[in-house]
Formats: C-alpha cells, sequence, structure tokens
C-alpha cells in the first residue's frame, strides 16, 4: 500500500487543498487537485507495472529502451471519480477505459449503507491489469460492489485501487473482500467513519464539491 502524505512532497500540499474548507469553494480547484493527486499516483503505481524491451529509432541511431507491456483499463464510479480518472489517464494515455454507475441509498443514522449499482460499461479484462478510481474509500462498500461487476466482464491480472483519502475501515474492507491480486494507492488515509459513512476528517462529499449539490 501506498499513501502519497507519509513522505513529503508537493501531492501533500494537494491534499490539503481537497480538504481546505475555503479552497472548496472552487470548484476548478478542487477538480484539479483530484487530477493532479491522480496524476501522482499513476505514476508511483506506473513503477510496479511489467515492461518490455523496445528499440527507438532516432535520427542518428537506435536507443534501447523498453515499454509497458500490461494492457491497462482505467476505470471510474461516475460521478465523483471522473476528475481523478482524468489524472490518471493523463499518465496512461494509451489504455482502455470502464465506467461504473454506483451509489449510496439514503440511510439513517446507524443503518447498514446500501448500494446500487445500475451501470457498467467495460471490454474483456481477462488478463489485464485494472485501475480502479474512486477518491473517497470510505466503507469500501461500493468500491467491491464496482470490483465485483467488473469480474462479469473477466477476471483481471491486479487491481490497483487509487484513491485520494481512506478510512482504515474501508482498506481493510477491501484488503477483506477482494480476492484478485491487488494494490491500493493512496493519498491519506484517515482513521475514523461517521455514522453516515464519511470518512473523519476527510473532506466532505467529493462528487458536491466537484460538481454541485444533487437531490
Amino acid at each position: 500500500m501506498f499513501i502519497l502524505t507519509e513522505n513529503n512532497s508537493i501531492g501533500t500540499q494537494f491534499v490539503n487543498e481537497l480538504r481546505d474548507i475555503e479552497i472548496q469553494k472552487d470548484r476548478m480547484r478542487f477538480r484539479r487537485n483530484l487530477e493532479r493527486i491522480g496524476e501522482i499516483l499513476a505514476y508511483e503505481l506506473s513503477k510496479t507495472l511489467d515492461y518490455a524491451p523496445k528499440q527507438i529509432q532516432t535520427p542518428l541511431a537506435v536507443a534501447n529502451s523498453c515499454e509497458i507491456k500490461d494492457e491497462l483499463v482505467i476505470t471510474t464510479i461516475l460521478r465523483a471519480g471522473v476528475p481523478m480518472y482524468q489524472g490518471v489517464l493523463n499518465v496512461f494515455d494509451h489504455a482502455n477505459s470502464a465506467f461504473i454507475a454506483s451509489y449510496r441509498m439514503p440511510t439513517k443514522a446507524g443503518e447498514e449503507v446500501e448500494i446500487n449499482m445500475e451501470y457498467v460499461a467495460s471490454d474483456d479484462l481477462t488478463g489485464k491489469v485494472v485501475v480502479l478510481v474512486d477518491p473517497m474509500l470510505a466503507s469500501g462498500k461500493s468500491l467491491v460492489k464496482a470490483y465485483e461487476g467488473l469480474l462479469k466482464n473477466g477476471t483481471p491480472k491486479h487491481v490497483h485501487i487509487v484513491a485520494a483519502i481512506a478510512a482504515q475501515e474501508g482498506v481493510d474492507y477491501v484488503n477483506n473482500n477482494i480476492q484478485t491480486e491487488h494494490s491500493l494507492w493512496l493519498g491519506a488515509v484517515d482513521a475514523e467513519l461517521n455514522d453516515k459513512s464519511y470518512i473523519v476528517p476527510g473532506l466532505g462529499d467529493a462528487g458536491d464539491l466537484c460538481f454541485g449539490p444533487k437531490l
């Protein structure tokens, strides 16, 4: 598991700005910070992929190098995941994409969170590397349900989970319920969830902060 804020870098500033209640008022900056964190985490993730040798013909000679061998599918959960997904896609610009529509049903305090999934659009995932992007890994239940929906289109070689903010409870739930070989790439990990399954201190509702409130 990689946690961006465990080491000092410009990435910590981007995470700080995501959390800051004043900076959050600028929706464009909030979306851009999610995108930048996605780019940084994608770069770190790229170091773990499989590579193959490649020769590059320059104007003067042949340069020996390498390139990514894995077939990647960048996947996100609509709608909050879109800006961070774009950051990951900026790095893996040759990758295919998949999209999932799922959401948490409204619940009263203390009730079990119910996840409704309506839509999955994906190519055959058999033997491919899936990068599953969701800015908030709270309880982990919506992400695991998204993963299970993807399995209908084949079993991936590896699943990389990319999130800006995670709760420890969600990290544990994902690790206990995703059986495919997987890795987590996180901006920060917070200790708690409140009675509505929001991460504390977290940052609030990422979807609303990106795109405005929903009914």
